[in-house]
């Protein structure tokens, strides 16, 4: 299957200066089984499969069982006409994607077979060691699996953000100012003060200050990029990140 670009071409959406994101392409293009449309969930897809994974191990499938499941829905919503099912109302991926392994999940045949719907035809090479070392840090509370599908999701996002700006610095020749910078992210961290990042990166607790600050701004951008491309629009955005951020403080 062919790759997609990070950034869709811009079309006219209902918000007109808000370029088309990869579910709304899913969403517009899905009734005409379109090739960018299947591009377009792919990517969304390979972005977002492990909280589909710890959904399926939260309701005690093996980590085997588990990454075969999570391979055979997959490649059923891409290759199927799952697409067909998308309600544009809902306006959110992870909603259509909860649901529709929900379903999955519910038909015994698909279930049965979902070793050999996945055999021989790897659609995301999930790494099961890697995907229980993740599954494995999560709290031994009672979530349901389905409040930890929205943890996980959340923490995806914030997850891919983080690498972003990382990479963004990085490809500028900054990444020792990342690494000193990234503890104040998420607010005042205790283990280290503005002043002591200055002297460690050459320059004034002020300059500090506004360095965190920006990086703040830019970590915020890229958190509603993340976000806006699993919505169907604009004014979807700030609604979902909101309920992300609740579901994490929940």
């Amino acid at each position: 299957m062919s790759s997609v670009p990070e950034k869709p071409a811009t079309v006219t959406t209902r918000a007109a200066q808000f370029p088309p994101t990869l579910w709304s392409i899913v969403l517009l293009a899905g009734q005409n089984d379109s090739q960018k449309s299947h591009e377009a969930l792919a990517s969304l897809c390979r972005a977002y499969w492990f909280p589909l994974y710890a959904y399926l191990r939260r309701q005690g499938k093996s980590p085997h069982d588990a990454q075969d499941l999570t391979q055979a829905f997959l490649l059923h919503v891409v290759e199927k006409h799952t697409l067909s099912r998308a309600q544009p109302d809902k306006g959110k991926f992870r909603s259509f994607l909860l649901a529709s392994l929900q379903y999955f999940l519910a038909d015994e045949r698909d279930r049965q077979q979902a070793q050999k719907r996945g055999g021989g035809a790897t659609f995301i090479p999930l790494d099961t060691e890697q995907a229980e070392e993740r599954y494995g840090a999560e709290p031994a509370d009672n979530l349901d699996p389905g409040k930890l599908f929205e943890r996980r999701w959340a923490l995806t996002l914030i997850e891919r953000a983080l690498t972003r700006l990382e990479t963004e610095f990085a490809g500028s020749g900054r990444k020792d100012r990342f690494e000193q910078l990234q503890v104040f992210m998420l607010g005042e961290p205790t283990t280290i003060t503005y002043a002591e990042a200055g002297k460690r990166l050459g320059i004034r607790e002020g300059a500090v200050k506004v360095a965190v600050m920006r990086l703040r701004q830019r970590f915020r951008e890229l958190l509603r990029a993340e976000i806006a491309s699993t919505v169907a629009g604009e004014e979807d955005v700030e609604a979902e990140m909101r309920h992300l951020f609740a579901t994490l403080c929940g």
